[in-house]
This record gives C-alpha cells, sequence and structure tokens, in this order.
C-alpha cells in the first residue's frame, strides 16, 4: 500500500507528458487570473454519446452552477473585509457529467505541482516543447456528482489539494481515512437517507423500492437508505433496481416491468441523475402507469424543472428533497444581467445562449432544432423562463468557505503582512482552517463542518402539484433536521386521491388475526384467524384461553365461560317436577287413609309395617326429584348420594321381603305343615332393615372415598364453537357412581321379579303375589329403557339434562307403578266399599295350605262363586298364631 501514492503518481507524469507538445490550458476552460486561484469542476455539459464524451449543455446543473461561482469570486474580490489585497483567480473546467472525463480534465489542476525532466522530450517536428508555466491551484470547487468527487478526490490528496463539494452527496465520501482532502457544505446521504425513512414510516408505508443510478451516489445512496431502514425496522424493500451508465430505453422499460411485479410497492426511492430520471418517469408514461408510483427523490431531483420538462404529469405527487436552500437575490440580479456582451469570461455562455433562446448565433452552431437567429438582445428572465437553481446557494457557500479559510490562514501565519505570504503554501494548513471555518452562509444559516467534512443535515421537502386551484410547481411540504417536520395536509396524491395512498405489502390483520409473516419478509404476512379457544395474544401469535375461558367476540382476550345449572322453569324439569308432585300428593294420600284404616282388615292383611316401610320408600323416590333439580351445593350433593338409591332400595327391600316370605310360605306348606321361619312382622322388618343397611353402608363407603362436592363442568357443552360453550355447574358424580349407586336397588328388583315369577302361581285369593309381579315386570321395563337412554345420551350436548329428566322420570313412573298397583285397589276398597272391609274368620296355616292345594285345581270355580270386590287377602294374615 505504501507504493500506491508513487505509481498513481508516475501513471499522472506519463499522462502529463504527452501533452506537453499541445496547448498547456484545456481549451475548454475558464481562467480568471488572481494572486491564488481556485479549481472549480461543473458539469457544463451531459453525459455525451456514441463515444463522445460530452453531450448537450446543462443549463442549470451546469450553467447556473458555473455562474454561481463567478459571482462569489466577484463578491469577495469586492469585499475589503475578507481577504485584504488578495484576488482570487479560478480555473473552471467542465466534467461532462462523467467521472473518467472528469479525471483527465482535473490533471491541469496538478500539473504546477508536478516535477518534469523534459530533457529527452521532442515534439512530432523534433522541435523542443515550449512551456507555460501552469498556474498554482489552492483549492477546488467541486465536483458536482458524487463518483466524479471520489474519482478526483483521489487524486487531489495525493497532491494534498483540499476540495469544496457543493453537491456531492455519497455516504463513502464521509471516509476521513480515505477521502482526507474531501469537504462539502451539503449534508452526506446518510442524512438524505434518514430523512427518507422518516418520511415512509410517516406516511405509514412499509412496503417500498429503490431506484439508483449506477455509480457512487445512487448505489451508495440506496445503500445508506436501505441499512438505516433495516436499523429502524418495520421498512422492507421489494425491489433495488440499478439504472446502468450506458442504458438505453428498454433498459427503463425493463425497470418499470419489474416495479410492476411488486405493484402493492408504490413508493419508489429514487437516488438517480437528471438524465435518469427523465427516463424512468418516461418509462412510466409508455406503461401508462402515470399516478401509479409514488416517487421520492433525492436531492439530484431536489426541486429541479430538468428533470421533469414535459413529463409533470408523471411527476405529479413527488416526494423530493433538498438541502435547506434560500434564493441568493443578489445572484438573480447578476445572472439575469448576463450578456453575450459582459460575459465572455464564460466559454460555454454562448452555447447556453442558443439553448436558452432557442435560437443560433452564427451558421456554425451545432443547434440544428431551430434556424432562428439569436439577436443578442435577448434577455434572461424576460425572453426566457428562469428560475433559480437549488445548488446555487451551495457553490457560492463552498467559495466563501474556501476565502474564509484563506483569510483566517493568512491572518494567522501573516500577521504583520498585507496579501500572501511563503509560509500560506501547503494543503495541509489550509485543510485545517477549512475544517474549522464558522460563518454565516447565503441561506442565512451557519456553515460548519464536522471532523470528516460534512455539513449538517438540513432539508428542505418538496412536493411536486398539480391541480385547477394552483400553478403547478413543487410546493414546500416540511423540512428535516435531525427531526421530521412534515405537514401532510398539505399534500397532494395523483388521481385525485383524497387519503395518502398505502404502500404496504400486507394489509394490517383484523382483530382476532394473527400475522404469519412471509419468510425473509417481515414486511409481508399472511392473516389467519385465531380459531377455537385461541384467543390473539399478540400481532404473530395465538394462545389458548384456559379451561374455565372462552375467547371474546374479537378474540383480543378470554372471558369467563358462563355457567348453567338445571332451572326449575326449564322444559326438562316441568314435567318429572309434576309427576313428582302428583306422587307425592297420592302417597301421603295412601299413607294417610292406611294411618286412618289402620286396624282395619284390608290394612292388617298389607302387612301393616311393610306397607309403611314401601311407602316410605315410595315417597323418596318422589322427593329425590326436587334434589336432582336443585342447584348444587355441598349439602345438595350430599343430599343426592344419600337419597339416589335409597328410596328405590327401601321401595324394592320391602318387596322382596314379601314375595320371599309368600314363595317360603308356600314351598314350606307342599312338605310341612309347620309355618317356616321368619315370617312374623318383626322379621320381615328385620330382613327389610338389613337389606337396607347394605345400600347406606355402601353410601358410607362413598362419601369417605369421594366427599360430595359441586363443581362446573366445562368439558361436558365446551362445543367446537366457543360461543355456544357452556360450563355446567353440578354435583361431582360421574355416570358410573349414579350406575353403582343405583345397582344395588335394581339388583334387589331383578331378585325381586324372580321371585314374583316363582309365585305366580299362588291362587289369586289368597295373596297379592299377582300384583306384585305385574309391578315388577313394569318397573323392569322401564328401568330397561332407562339404561340406553342414559347411556346413549353420554355424548349428547344436553346430556345432563336428557340423563337428569330420564333418570328422575324413570324413579317417578317406578313408585308410579308400584303405588298404584299395589295400594290404589286397597285405598279404592277402604273408602268406596267399606263393607268389604271385614274381617273373616280365622283359618289355621294347615286349613290355609289345605285351601291353597285345593284352589290351585278349583281356580276357575274359585273364582266364579267368590263374590265381586272380595279383598285379596294375604295367606298367613289370617292365620290363627296358635294353630
Amino acid at each position: 500500500m505504501a507504493c500506491f501514492p508513487w505509481r498513481v503518481f508516475w501513471i499522472i507524469q506519463a499522462l502529463v507528458d504527452v501533452t506537453l507538445c499541445q496547448e498547456i490550458y484545456a481549451p475548454h476552460s475558464i481562467r480568471i487570473e488572481g494572486d491564488l486561484t481556485l479549481g472549480g469542476l461543473f458539469p457544463v455539459h451531459a453525459r455525451g454519446v456514441s463515444g463522445e464524451p460530452c453531450g448537450d449543455i446543462k443549463k442549470e446543473n451546469g450553467i447556473h452552477r458555473l455562474e454561481a461561482m463567478l459571482y462569489a469570486l466577484d463578491q469577495i474580490n469586492s469585499d475589503d473585509e475578507l481577504l485584504p489585497n488578495i484576488t482570487l483567480g479560478a480555473r473552471v473546467l467542465d466534467t461532462c457529467s462523467r467521472d473518467t472525463y472528469a479525471l483527465e480534465q482535473s490533471l491541469t489542476f496538478v500539473q504546477a505541482l508536478i516535477q518534469k525532466d523534459t530533457s529527452d522530450v521532442r515534439c512530432t517536428n523534433g522541435e523542443p516543447p515550449v512551456f507555460v508555466k501552469p498556474e498554482k491551484v489552492v483549492g477546488v470547487i467541486g465536483a458536482s456528482a458524487s463518483s466524479v468527487s471520489i474519482m478526483v478526490a483521489n487524486i487531489l490528496r495525493l497532491f494534498q489539494i483540499p476540495q469544496i463539494s457543493y453537491a456531492s452527496t455519497a455516504p463513502e465520501l464521509s471516509d476521513d481515512r480515505r477521502y482526507d482532502f474531501f469537504s462539502r457544505v451539503v449534508p452526506p446521504d446518510s442524512f438524505q437517507a434518514q430523512a427518507m425513512v422518516d418520511i415512509v414510516k410517516a406516511m405509514g408505508w412499509n412496503y417500498v423500492s429503490t431506484v439508483a443510478s449506477e455509480g457512487s451516489y445512487g448505489e451508495k445512496g440506496v445503500e445508506a437508505f436501505m441499512q438505516i431502514s433495516r436499523e429502524a425496522g418495520g421498512i422492507c424493500i421489494a425491489q433495488s433496481l440499478k439504472i446502468p451508465h450506458d442504458h438505453k430505453q428498454a433498459d427503463f422499460d425493463k425497470i418499470i416491468k419489474q416495479l410492476l411485479e411488486t405493484r402493492h410497492a408504490r413508493a419508489v426511492i429514487i437516488f438517480a441523475h437528471d438524465e435518469d430520471i427523465r427516463g424512468i418517469l418516461n418509462a412510466s408514461k409508455r406503461a401508462d402507469q402515470v399516478g401509479h408510483f409514488l416517487w421520492i427523490g433525492s436531492d439530484s431531483w431536489g426541486a429541479k424543472y430538468s428533470p421533469i420538462q414535459g413529463l409533470e404529469d408523471a411527476a405529479v405527487g413527488a416526494v423530493t428533497i433538498l438541502p435547506k436552500r434560500a434564493t441568493v437575490v443578489g445572484f438573480d440580479a447578476y445572472f439575469t444581467s448576463r450578456t453575450l456582451e459582459n460575459n465572455r469570461r464564460n466559454v460555454w455562455f454562448a452555447e447556453f445562449w442558443e439553448e436558452n433562446f432557442n435560437c443560433k448565433l452564427m451558421s456554425s452552431s451545432k443547434k440544428e432544432d431551430t434556424s432562428r437567429k439569436c439577436t443578442g438582445q435577448e434577455r434572461i428572465g424576460t425572453d426566457s423562463k428562469y428560475e433559480q437553481e437549488g445548488k446555487v446557494q451551495f457553490v457560492i457557500d463552498a467559495v466563501y468557505a474556501m476565502a474564509h479559510a484563506l483569510h483566517n490562514m493568512q491572518k494567522d501565519l501573516c500577521p504583520n503582512q498585507s496579501g500572501i505570504c511563503p509560509e500560506m503554501t501547503g494543503g495541509k494548513k489550509l485543510l485545517k482552517y477549512i475544517r474549522s471555518v464558522s460563518f454565516n452562509g447565503s441561506a442565512g444559516t451557519s456553515v460548519t463542518f464536522n471532523r470528516n467534512g460534512d455539513a449538517p443535515g438540513r432539508y428542505d421537502l418538496f412536493q411536486y402539484q398539480m391541480n385547477i386551484n394552483s400553478t403547478p410547481g413543487y410546493k414546500v411540504i416540511g423540512q428535516w433536521t435531525e427531526n421530521l417536520q412534515l405537514n401532510i395536509e398539505d399534500m397532494q396524491w395523483p388521481n385525485g386521491e383524497m387519503e395518502v395512498p398505502s404502500s404496504v405489502c400486507s394489509l394490517p390483520c383484523k382483530t382476532g388475526q394473527r400475522k404469519k409473516v412471509v419468510k425473509g419478509m417481515p414486511c409481508c404476512w399472511h392473516c389467519e384467524p385465531c380459531d377455537g379457544y385461541q384467543y390473539q395474544y399478540d400481532e404473530t401469535s395465538c394462545k389458548l384461553c384456559t379451561y374455565n375461558m372462552r375467547p371474546n367476540p374479537n378474540r383480543t382476550a378470554c372471558q369467563p365461560i358462563p355457567v348453567v345449572k338445571l332451572e326449575w322453569h326449564s322444559p326438562w324439569a316441568v314435567i318429572p317436577v309434576f309427576l313428582a308432585m302428583l306422587g307425592i300428593i297420592a302417597t301421603i294420600f295412601v299413607m294417610a287413609t292406611f294411618i286412618r284404616y289402620n286396624d282395619t282388615p284390608i290394612v292388617r292383611a298389607s302387612g301393616r309395617e311393610l306397607s309403611y316401610v314401601l311407602l316410605t320408600g315410595i315417597f323418596l323416590c318422589y322427593i329425590i326429584t326436587f334434589v336432582m333439580f336443585a342447584a348444587p351445593d355441598g349439602a345438595v350433593c350430599s343430599l343426592r348420594q344419600i337419597f339416589l338409591g335409597l328410596g328405590m332400595c327401601i321401595s324394592y327391600a320391602a318387596l322382596l321381603t314379601k314375595t320371599n316370605r309368600i314363595y317360603r310360605i308356600f314351598e314350606e306348606g307342599k312338605m310341612s305343615v309347620t309355618p317356616p321361619k321368619l315370617i312374623s312382622p318383626t322379621s320381615q322388618l328385620a330382613i327389610t332393615s338389613s337389606l337396607i343397611s347394605v345400600q347406606l353402608l355402601g353410601v358410607l363407603i362413598w362419601f369417605g372415598v369421594d366427599p360430595p362436592n359441586a363443581i362446573v363442568d366445562y368439558d361436558e357443552l365446551k362445543t367446537l364453537n366457543p360461543d355456544k360453550a357452556q360450563g355446567i355447574l353440578k354435583c361431582d358424580i360421574s355416570d358410573l357412581q349414579i350406575i353403582c349407586s343405583l345397582g344395588y336397588s335394581i339388583l334387589l328388583m331383578v331378585t325381586c321379579t324372580v321371585y314374583a315369577i316363582k309365585t305366580r302361581g299362588v291362587p289369586e285369593n289368597f295373596n297379592e303375589a299377582k300384583p306384585i309381579g305385574f309391578t315388577m315386570y313394569t318397573t323392569c321395563i322401564v328401568w330397561l329403557a332407562f339404561i340406553p337412554i342414559f347411556f346413549g345420551t353420554a355424548q349428547s350436548a344436553d346430556k345432563l339434562y336428557v340423563q337428569t329428566t330420564t333418570l328422575t322420570i324413570s324413579m317417578n313412573l317406578s313408585a308410579s307403578v308400584a303405588l298404584g298397583m299395589l295400594y290404589m285397589p286397597k285405598v279404592y276398597v277402604i273408602i268406596f266399599h267399606p263393607e268389604l272391609n271385614v274381617l273373616k274368620r280365622k283359618r289355621s296355616f294347615k286349613a290355609v295350605v289345605t285351601a291353597a292345594t285345593m284352589s290351585t285345581r278349583l281356580s276357575h270355580k274359585a273364582a266364579a262363586d267368590r263374590p265381586n270386590g272380595e279383598a285379596k287377602t294375604e295367606l298367613c294374615e289370617n292365620v290363627d298364631p296358635n294353630s
């Protein structure tokens, strides 16, 4: 690396030697004599085509800026306070908007610093060369394009010539290690890129494309924008496209076609030169996409008319950036007074005159699109449109910065001397003074440089507007000075849109939807609804609500699942409760009748003790209906566990005892006349109590293993649609526990049925076995229907209602069958036929058995001879105990 400068040095000297036999000064340049000479680089002409180095003249970017430097020199040289007794001269060159051409031209600035050995140099005619000593350039003003400034800065730094640019904004030039002699009065694109990012965010855009001219300015500007947008987050780059140096019309058409591939990215960031901006706008017009794209142009677009001339409709709504500036009134007066007579020092002014007034000065003029002759009496601003170019202020500030640095340097190094002194030589010394200058510039703002030679970031924001209410033009819509100040209400949009147009990859998801981000594109996503029992936890995720919660209607949070319970007014409860109330009334009526006629033959023949036990069981079967429909709590659940199977157990224990007693009497009577054991009322109560105690023991064990408590079951009615989900307040009793509680009663019922079948042959005249049999048959049918309904609805949404209703109706029917078949006939006789409720003569056990045997053979005759309405009697009830 240490030898690199020397390689460059010899290359430069070789290039200089080639020009020794030619005119030492560039034929197309401006030279103004002075004590100190400043170099100037301006894009007087556009980039040439078809191998030509230069193209058409650039009126604004070229001539306006060049004249701004000449105007600043005039002002400084006429100022007695600034650089007294020192005159500034100039050597101004045309870069033709091309970096390689500018490099060749800038060699002129370093010729005076190169020691040449010309002893062996001869011209083509053999004569020794004639040398004119070139003037020494102390500093250079320029260049305009960043690519040109970068190329020139690499040469000037080798010869320690300070350089101040008025328009180069590439972030790369902020590298003080590579471009240590470069400074600029405009802020770098890193500030401009930050301003663009702030604009995009303020508009609510998150999906943009970028277009850059090939070269340092465009590529580095886009690179800075992309880097800042990545750091800021929330902005995605749809496409990043580049305009080639040697572009054709097809290149612009291709770029527009590529931009349309991501139609949602309407906002387009442009870091491009004037000609490239025109090419892009033209291509959008050819593609019939006027008004689709939302352009955000860099300072190379600024508030200039040259990029949009004839393409105004394609530029409507474009937001552009320009370093904060003010119109220099003095320059307007100066420039509009320039004529062909008083501005001969500008060698390109005649060409500008022809272009500006669309006329020809002489027949040999290169302007071929007009035949009108120039009179020389035309006036700028009167006979042609004039508006001060945006960078004029910065050209003036750059010249003044150089002048103030030289002034301070002269004061410090030549304190007792007027004019220049030998101590003022050396580019490093001048650079030190340049970086420390501070003065009020032509716009009234301070001109300063930071340690990298950059100016502070201050931008004006413009929008090109064109409507019937105002004249077309650029309108100031805000500013950026480290923070964005944007007047969105003053902005206008293409096609008459009233709201800020969108430039987003994906629209915001609706409430209750999560973003599924596209891989590699954080601004693009698909919206997926949070389904089921999920709610939107944040933008990108859904979470499941807890078991007792469900999402609210907009799925932004969870809310408690409503809890329901069996209600008295429910249709499911009306029928069971109605049956239970009728049953309770009937049971109380029967029991009251039996108590009232407790000592009558029919009541005694019915077995009073077991009848009361059986009626108690029937009463409990009806009562359980109210317990099953009561609001669950600890007490209710305890009653359910106790009485769920107890009523049936008491009923069927009493019936089993009765049928067993009948069966044993007749079986014993066939073999012996001795009465069987345990047939007395006391024995019957003991047997019944023992059977009931088994149920009570089971209930006691159940209490110990699983204490009764009320729970809210959220799973039973948890449907796929959370809006229909409900929690059920119920006792913590499973289906299996219900069946186990009823299982013992069912076992008693089945056993009783078996005995009823075995005693079906006992004569009707002597027992009530057959009514018991009919009762048991009917009861079995009821419970056979209950089991499939109960288990068949286990997965039903109305499981609780169906099962509870089925269970209570089954118990009501069982109790009603027993009550109706066993006791209603007796009550009927007791109340309506009291003449039949009389005592018959007592018979011995042997007589009873003999009569039963005979009646088996003569049953039909006995039935015929039996008086109508004779009460059925139970065997042994009329047996004489002493027989």
